[in-house]
């Protein structure tokens, strides 16, 4: 059945990196006959990765997409970064798309890399099928692989296909479970139909009855054949997982070897039979009905004299140049192929396009003929990971703000924060790979050098005792002199207090006019203690002191209460505090004791762990960490669990620091002073 005239369909790409994933999509290309050639990663002649950064790092950077054709329908393909520090630029993609293929490695041991990316689709009920790439590579299994990835996803998988293997063990071809045809691949070329061999027939059979019962769950008419030991018709059964995967209900599982374009034209004819058409797409997102053109940004960038442009999925009429679309009016209409776009004019429904001149458009947004509307979208990831940065010439430093600001708008997992007790402007992303792309593109696109530091922590210091303090302002310089006589009391409060000021004036020995005053020298002297810190947890009150009738005045009571904590302090037992933070570690369970050794090494005190609700096979872990122990532990957590753990955390107080860490930090500080 052709689907052309329903409008493009759309496949998003996505998996963890190093499964392939865009072997896969430059080999879906090459079978399509969009390309002339596969391109390939280590060649660095793929459609896709043409980004500067891409392309020093090995790795995709962003969304590359491409309009193609295939057996006479459109299609447009989007291949998703791999890596989980880029995931922001995934779930858009994921979220405008018709159906995703989950590119998987063909290790049981590795399947968790792919979690995030099936809870995501599971909790937002995209239709998705996986795809298990690299058959080729000693020790892929099929079946072990299925079973991972099964104790990881809500719903059930279905396996399409089973193996055919040589007497080596090779994998040499597939059997389709529904047809129960038999095909043998021929690298780079159309796989051979042959014979099923009779050796796995008893293996096929099973299989197939599983494939079934996977079905008959959500299916009367198919469940009623499977109980009557009835076997249903090839075409109810194609039926069935086209409607089943429309809704999410199942997840068809394939695989191949990308590489080799093994099993890809394969799965290119599920996509074609299976994806759900546009229409039903922008139904299960709940988008308005109507007449007239509607599309959703999806991504913003800037483009040369294009100026600001947007990826857009069209969902319903003709979008042309010059149309007002939200509060833009359409500079051009250009389709896509990795990072050369063509002038069309105009374009319809379901097809990816770039519109040029977008100044309004965000990402997320449905917009119609002079209107735009909000609809869900996936809010930006957390930063786990922060630099301190600021120009390498003072000149630059409006430059700086200018090129941050364009980049957030391209990226929403990047921000920005001013630190103001440090002073420090912070760069806040996902990871060191996400920032220093991110630094690249200031370089490359901006002509920015920059500085950067890891983020100062915010130290604070309090006292340990109780101290009696008098203070006297005096100064005569000709006319009106300045005086201030004021005797304090200065005690520590318990932790999390904070300030506090009162005073027990009688008999009008301070004016009351002037208790303000004193209250605001003081406050001004603790922002920088005897550690050079700001002080907390700290009270005072004004007992007693004098005044002159015409010397004294706001400013000099000030200079006293400021010189009184000053000359009090070293001899109140000053101590460090480090903030302490409350933090949530995202863990698959396997990987639970490497983040307790994490937490530990760290001089964090763990609370406990527990299952992460909705997450299959996740564990949270529950610590209490110094902020500066917090510092590449996003890294670390990585390294641990195969690329995908993560974490959570907010204030949770101050904690007295000491012994050769205080020393080294106290040191530190004093080195900063002076500079």
């Amino acid at each position: 059945m052709s689907h052309d005239s329903h409008g493009t369909r759309c496949a998003a790409l996505v998996g963890a990196h190093g499964s392939g994933k865009t072997t896969l999509f430059e080999s879906l290309l090459h079978a399509a006959g969009t390309t002339d050639r596969r391109g390939t990663v280590k060649e660095r002649t793929t459609v896709g990765d043409a980004a500067p950064e891409a392309r020093a790092r090995g790795i995709s950077t962003e969304m590359t997409v491409a309009n193609c054709r295939f057996m006479d329908e459109d299609w447009t393909l989007i291949d998703c970064p791999g890596s989980v520090e880029l995931l922001s630029d995934t779930r858009a993609a994921m979220c405008v798309a018709d159906i995703v293929v989950v590119v998987a490695d063909p290790f049981p041991d590795r399947a968790v890399a792919v979690s995030p990316l099936l809870r995501f689709l599971d909790d937002r009920r995209i239709p998705h099928m996986v795809f298990i790439n690299r058959l080729d590579a000693p020790e892929a299994h099929v079946r072990a692989t299925f079973h991972a990835l099964q104790a990881l996803s809500d719903r059930p998988l279905a396996l399409r296909e089973i193996p055919i293997r040589d007497e080596h063990g090779q994998v040499t071809g597939l059997i389709d479970l529904v047809s129960e045809r038999a095909w043998r691949w021929n690298p780079n070329r159309p796989s051979d139909l042959i014979p099923l061999p009779e050796a796995i027939r008893a293996d096929e059979s099973r299989e197939r009855g599983g494939l079934l019962e996977a079905l008959a769950d959500f299916d009367d008419s198919i469940m009623e054949q499977v109980l009557d030991d009835m076997t249903p018709a090839p075409q109810e059964i194609y039926g069935s997982l086209a409607r089943d995967l429309e809704q999410d209900l199942v997840v068809p599982v394939f695989f191949g070897a990308a590489e080799f374009e093994n099993g890809v034209r394969r799965l290119w004819k599920a996509l074609r039979h299976d994806a759900p058409l546009p229409a039903t797409t922008a139904a299960r997102l709940g988008l308005p009905e109507g007449s007239g053109p509607m599309l959703q940004v999806f991504k913003t960038f800037q483009s040369g004299q294009a100026g600001r442009s947007a990826l857009a999925r069209i969902w319903r009429g003709e979008v042309k140049d010059g149309q007002t679309l939200g509060q833009d009016r359409v500079g051009s209409v250009s389709s896509v192929l990795g990072r050369k776009s063509t002038p069309k004019g105009s374009a319809g429904p379901g097809e990816v396009v770039v519109l040029g001149r977008m100044a309004q458009a965000r990402a997320g947004e449905v917009l119609t003929e002079g209107a735009s509307q909000a609809v869900d979208w996936p809010e930006p990831p957390a930063p786990l990971a922060a630099l301190a940065i600021r120009a390498e010439h003072p000149s630059d430093e409006a430059k700086l703000s200018t090129a941050l600001a364009r980049l957030l708008d391209e990226d929403p997992a990047l921000s920005t924060t001013w630190a103001a007790d440090t002073g420090e402007t912070l760069l806040q992303g996902q990871g060191d790979i996400h920032l220093q792309i991110a630094l690249s593109r200031l370089k490359s696109e901006a002509g920015l050098s920059v500085k950067t530091a890891k983020p100062t922590v915010s130290y604070r210091e309090t006292i340990s005792k109780a101290v009696t303090q008098h203070s006297r302002h005096k100064k005569q310089s000709g006319g009106h002199g300045e005086f201030a006589d004021i005797v304090v009391e200065i005690a520590p409060r318990a932790r999390g207090e904070g300030f506090a000021f009162s005073d027990r004036i009688t008999g009008g020995v301070v004016p009351k006019n002037y208790i303000p005053a004193v209250q605001k020298g003081a406050e001004a002297a603790l922002q920088r203690g005897t550690l050079g810190f700001p002080v907390v947890d700290v009270s005072v009150v004004l007992t007693d002191g004098s005044y002159h009738a015409v010397d004294s005045s706001d400013f000099a009571f000030q200079k006293a209460g400021a010189k009184a904590l000053q000359e009090a302090l070293p001899g109140c037992g000053p101590v460090l505090l480090e903030p302490v933070m409350e933090v949530i570690l995202s863990i698959p369970s396997e990987f639970t004791p490497r983040a307790q050794r994490i937490v530990t090494a760290r001089r964090g005190q763990l609370l406990g762990f527990d299952a992460k609700a909705g997450w299959k096979g996740w564990d949270e872990v529950s610590a209490l960490i110094p902020q500066g122990e917090l510092d590449g532990m996003i890294t670390e957590i990585r390294s641990q669990t195969l690329g995908v753990g993560f974490y959570t955390a907010g204030f949770d107080h101050l904690e007295q620091l000491a012994g050769r860490e205080a020393d080294q930090v106290i040191a530190a500080r004093a080195e900063a002073l002076k500079a």
